[in-house]
Formats: C-alpha cells, structure tokens, sequence
C-alpha cells in the first residue's frame, strides 16, 4: 500500500469514527432538546481550538453482544482546546453511545485528560451525560469510577475542576461532580440522584418524580450540591467561560487581569442611603455589593441555596476578588448551618487559588433553634471560622451594620487574622444588640421599677449611645478606620493594592482537621 493510499485509509477511518453512528440516538438527543457531545464542546471551547484524543479508541468487552458493538471513541470525548485563548481539557460523556455509560475505556481516556490537566496546570470541565456504570462490564466500570474519583481529590486545589450536568447523572457517578469545585445543571433536562425512583418506591414506598428528586431546582436552592442553575445548555456553556475569566489556570498562578473600565476612586453616594434608619429594617446586601465592584458585576454562586449569606466573584480595578456577605433581606442574615457550609467552602475555593477575600458584615447571630442546635450548627459553623482563619489570601472586612456575639468573630474579624477591617458608622459592634443585652444586665431593676417599659426603653437608649456602635473597637484596634459608606470602594482598592504581595508563612504539617 502506498503513501497516499494509507492516508486515505486514515481519512475515511476518522471520518467513520467522526460521523454519528447511530443518527436514531442522535435525532432522540435533540429531541430531549439536549445537544450530543462534540456539538457541547464546540460551543465550549474557542473556535478550531478543539484537539481531540484517542478517537479511535474502542472497548474490548465481551459477552452480553456488547462485543458486536464497538464505536470509534467509545462513549466520551475527550481533548484540550482554549477557553479565550486559555488552554483547558475537557471530556463530554456521549449519551447517544451506551448511553453515555462508564467502561474501562471510557474510563481511561476520562482519566488521561486528568492526568494532562494537572501536569500542565490547566482547568478540566466536564460535561456529564450518562446512564451511569456499564453493566456489561461489571466490576471493572466500578473500578473506573474510582480512578476517576482518586484523580478528582488529587486535582482539588491545584486546577479549577468544573462540572457541567446536562443529562442524567446517577449512582457513583454523582460524587465525582460534587468533588470539583463548581457545578452547573441544565434545568429541565438533567438529573443527579445516588438511586432513581424506582429503587426508592421499592425500599421506602415513597412515590417522586426525576424533577423531584434530583433536579437542577432541587438541587440548586435545597441540597446545594449545585451551584449554578442554567435555562439551557447554551447557557450553562457559555456561563463556563464566564466563570473561568475570574479563575487563575492553577494554583500557582494568580487569576487574569483586566483593564477596568470603571474608575477606582468611584464613590457612589447612592450608598449612603443602603442601610434604613431602623435596625430591623432589611435592605439587598447584593445591591450593596453591585454598586462597590467594577461597573456592578457581581456573579453568585449558590444563589438560590442559604439566601441569607452570599458569596459570588467580582472585580475590583480589574482583579478578581472573592465577595462573602449576610444578607438582612432573608433570616435577618443569621448564620445557620447551610450559610456557614455555603460560605467556607466558598472561602477555601478562594484561598486555594490565589482570590482576596472581601466579607461585607450584617449579622445579629446564629440562627436559633432546636433544629438548628440538634443537626450540628457548633460543628457546621465551625467550618465557617476554620476557613477564615485558615486563608492565607488577602483579607478584608467591612461593617456596615450588626455584628453580634460569636458570629461577629466568625465573619473575617481581626481575630481571624483579617488584614483590614473597615466599618461605617452605622456599624453597631457588640456582643449582642440592646434589647437583649439590657434584659439579661438590667432585668431585676426594670421588675422593682414603677414603670417597667419606661425604665427598659431608656436602658435601651443608654445601652445603645454607650455600646452600639464602632467607636470602642476602632479605639482597640479591631477596625482599622471607620468610613463613609461612598469611600468603600477606593478604600478597598488600595488596601487589595497594599496587599498584593503578602506572603504567609503556615507552620509544617500534612494538613489540618477541618470538622467536616
């Protein structure tokens, strides 16, 4: 055979392995209004950026008649390409072949894109489209689930690890998404779920739905196991890129800059008028947020789970930062359980790869409550301070309103090391606010007095004028300046300018004992 005649052969060989095999599978795809694999990484990726491995690659199982059956390329496709001209390797599970099931194969060539993406630094997104473990290939599948998990765990905080869920996603092959660091899940369209319907029917009688049971909602706003909820799978796509535009490559690498267009010493007066005259009074503390960051780009993670604290990535004169606040709007921005999850694992995402971190603090407390107090909020909050305290990256807090008790120190308070705590004046620092506090210290004497409300609101009164404010921590060096509301910007910019080289010496060890 000649030259050009063995070129031929490989074209016509990776036009067969390129061309749909099984248009049926194809068609019911796009039906479902879902797109196959190689079309999802198309719109991923820049384009012609797109280098494709081991498409040739073939499983060698037998028995069951899989062996009359033997795709080019399996059922993932896997390969690097740019995401604005930034390498990424990417790997997209092919429900139209074995429906998108895991063989060793699969398996393989899943686990060969990993490898690459931590050798050469880069992201790894991938897109989840799967009918789970190939039976067929018994235990061998399951083992090739666990190189894939082994993989995921060693990448945690040395490449962004990005999972996008776009079909179904059962068994096993949910906890490799809830390893990486951020998940997206297409409405409508994708599921989650350790065991489907069926098997919960037959163990506990209960009747749900797919929806109902791992959908992108539930999901996204009750088990927090998503992130980001997207309408579509163009959407989730192109909201991947937009996120990777925040994220460093890798952990030695600080994230990508961007000209501002937005000037830095930018004071917004509309500030001012944020926080109400009455304490009790809630406001939108991603308001807050939008109108202090470059030109109000503020995009949440977790937005529909633990609304009373928000975490999310931004800019700030062209450098991303990480943003965590309490929101007054909802639970009065208590700290509960999901709120103090929420946040730390936001934080050690941050810290990890080289983000400063900026806490906007309104907060009257933890949550109260027996619920609260018997599902672990000691253990659950204990996250929340063990992340601040751990993060070397650079600090910053702001005070605008409350910051009682336990929860005040929880949230990035200059005891956790925070390198610059700022508070406006209608910050109130204390241990608990003025109602409380006057009933436990004064309560004999308003009991003796004439008239007990009386005497209790000018206890109040006098407790407030004496404590309520930001005046005696400034004067202990808790809060290093306190400030109009309008300067909070220029003010963090330079402190984040201040810092941009800070380094952090951490005492030897293997790693601590968060309490998970």
């Amino acid at each position: 055979m000649s030259t050009d005649e063995k070129i031929a052969k490989l074209r016509r060989v990776r036009d067969e392995a390129l061309a749909p095999s099984n248009q049926r599978a194809v068609d019911r795809q796009h039906d479902l209004g879902k797109l196959t694999a190689r079309e999802r990484i198309k719109l991923l990726l820049d384009k012609g950026s797109f280098q494709e491995f081991d498409i040739l690659a073939r499983h060698q199982a037998t028995g069951f008649g899989i062996e009359e059956r033997r795709p080019a390329g399996d059922a993932v496709v896997t390969g690097h390409g740019t995401i604005d001209g930034r390498h990424v390797f990417v790997f997209a599970e092919d429900f139209t072949q074995f429906g998108g099931s895991l063989g060793e194969v699969v398996a393989d060539k899943i686990c060969k894109v990993m490898d690459l993406a931590m050798d050469t630094g880069s992201p790894l997104i991938g897109i989840k489209d799967s009918g789970g473990a190939r039976i067929q290939e018994g235990i061998v599948a399951l083992d090739g689930y666990g190189r894939i998990f082994e993989r995921n765990v060693r990448a945690s905080g040395v490449i962004p690890q990005i999972s996008v869920i776009m079909g179904p996603c059962a068994g096993g092959a949910v906890y490799s998404p809830a390893i990486t660091d951020f998940v997206y899940q297409v409405a409508d369209t994708s599921h989650l779920f350790i065991t489907g319907p069926d098997v919960i029917k037959a163990v506990t009688g209960e009747e749900v739905t797919f929806e109902d049971l791992g959908g992108a909602s539930i999901h996204g706003s009750r088990s927090g196991v998503t992130h980001f909820v997207s309408p579509s799978g163009r959407a989730a796509l192109e909201e991947v890129r937009y996120l990777l535009s925040f994220l460093p490559s890798n952990n030695m690498e600080v994230p990508p800059y961007f000209t501002p267009t937005d000037r830095a010493d930018r004071m917004d007066e509309d500030l001012t008028e944020v926080i109400p005259d009455s304490t009790n009074q809630p406001y939108s503390m991603v308001d807050l947020v939008e109108m202090v960051v470059d030109d109000g780009e503020f995009y949440q993670v977790h937005e529909h789970f633990a609304g009373n604290i928000v975490v999310g990535l931004a800019r700030l004169d062209g450098y991303s930062v990480g943003i965590v606040g309490n929101e007054p709007a909802v639970l009065a921005g208590t700290l509960n359980i999901d709120a103090s999850v929420k946040a730390a694992r936001f934080i050690r995402f941050c810290d990890a790869f080289n983000i400063p971190v900026i806490t906007f603090v309104d907060v009257p407390g933890f949550l109260p409550g027996v619920d609260q107090e018997h599902n672990g909020i000691i253990r659950h909050g204990a996250k929340l301070l063990y992340a601040y305290a751990e993060a070397t990256v650079p600090k910053l807090t702001v005070i605008t309103r409350k910051a009682y008790g336990g929860a005040y120190v929880v949230m990035n308070s200059r005891a956790l090391r925070a390198d610059a705590v700022y508070a406006w004046p209608t910050a109130e620092i204390a241990v608990m606010g003025a109602q409380g506090a006057v009933n436990v210290i004064h309560r004999r004497e308003i009991a003796a007095a004439d008239e007990p409300e009386a005497k209790r609101q000018q206890l109040i009164g006098e407790y407030e004028e004496r404590f309520n404010h930001p005046y005696l921590a400034a004067e202990r060096g808790l809060v290093d300046d306190i400030i109009e509301p309008r300067e909070t910007r220029w003010r963090l910019i330079r402190s984040l300018d201040m810092l941009r080289t800070k380094r952090e010496a951490m005492a030897p060890r293997k790693h601590g004992n968060i309490p998970l």
